[in-house]
Parts: structure tokens; sequence; C-alpha cells
């Protein structure tokens, strides 16, 4: 028995220093350069120009993110299935409404979930923004994205300002709004 009670504070540590250690490497992997190949994309990090995005939204319509250059963009890889993914919705859209002067543009990324549920979640919700679906996962790995919901703030340079990982709250989007919404 005593040989558990001076084990166990050990153990702690070590499981501590374990998930501080995996947490620092999904970081660092999250913002240094790639190799380029289709495992491990080019790059995707602050302050750098925001990886492509083109594809087919839920609707059947083709969507290209270098069309919104010129307007702070939110890129939100989601699913319905995902408890806070489903919580940000309406969030989103009343910055939409707050912010339409600025011209703001949300853009999902539909990833581990099927297009039907998304459809019918997408319309309950009366969301107005283009989600675009990503079967094979290839924007999720272009952007490195570590779970759902995983944000990227591009401002209207096309330049990568902030990564959001986890829900987005009220607070969240106007301090990360502050960085993308500045002038051209």
């Amino acid at each position: 028995m005593r040989l558990d009670r001076r084990r166990r504070p050990i153990i702690l540590a070590l499981a501590l220093a374990l998930a501080v250690t995996l947490s620092v490497l999904s970081v660092v992997a999250l913002t240094r350069p790639g190799t380029g190949t289709p495992t491990e994309p080019t790059q995707i990090a602050k302050d750098q120009p925001a990886p492509p995005i083109a594809g087919t939204t839920l609707d059947g319509a083709s969507f290209d993110l270098a069309t919104l250059r010129g307007r702070p963009v939110i890129v939100n890889f989601w699913g319905p299935q995902c408890v806070p993914c489903r919580d940000e919705f309406p969030l989103f859209k009343t910055k939409l409404t707050e912010h339409a002067a600025d011209g703001l543009a949300v853009v999902g990324i539909l990833t581990d979930n099927g297009p039907d549920p998304a459809r019918t979640f997408v319309a309950e919700e009366g969301a107005t923004w283009p989600t675009v679906i990503d079967p094979g996962g290839a924007l999720k790995r272009s952007y490195r994205v570590l779970g759902l919901p995983q944000s990227y703030f591009i401002d209207r340079n096309g330049i990568l300002r902030s990564i959001q990982i986890g829900e987005v709250r009220d607070a969240d989007f106007e301090r990360q709004f502050g960085l993308i919404s500045g002038g051209s």
C-alpha cells in the first residue's frame, strides 16, 4: 500500500508531462512549414497566405476562396455531429449581420461527416454562408486541422492572422475579427 501512495504523484506527473508534450507538439506541427506532399501540405502559418480552398458546396455550387479576396474571411472546419460546431452557428449568423458593412464572409468546411446531415442542419439553422464538402480530407490536411471546430481568420489580403481550435465565442470572435478587418 505504501508503494502505491509513493508512486501516485510520480504517475500523475508523468501523465501531465505527456499531455503537455503532446499539446506542444500539436501546436508546433500546426504552425511549421510542410514538405509539399499530399500528406504534409506546404504551409499553414500565421502571417502567411492562407492555403487555397476550392471545391463544391452543400448546394452543389463551385467555390473558390480566392473570390473572397478583399474581404475578411473566417474559414470554419465543422461537422453536424460536433456539438461545439453546432453551438457556433448562431454566433456566426449574428456576426455576419453585425459586420455586413465590413464585408465579413464565413466559409464552412464540412469534414468527417456526410453531406446529408449537414444540409439538414444548415437548413434548420438558416445559415447563409457556403459550406465546402471535403470528402477526402485534403482541405483538412492542408489546413492541418487538429479537431473540430477549428477556425481560421484570414484578412482582406488573404493572409492568415489567427487560428482558433475549439468553439469561437463572442469575445474570441471580436478579438480575432479585429485582426482581419483592417483596410486592404
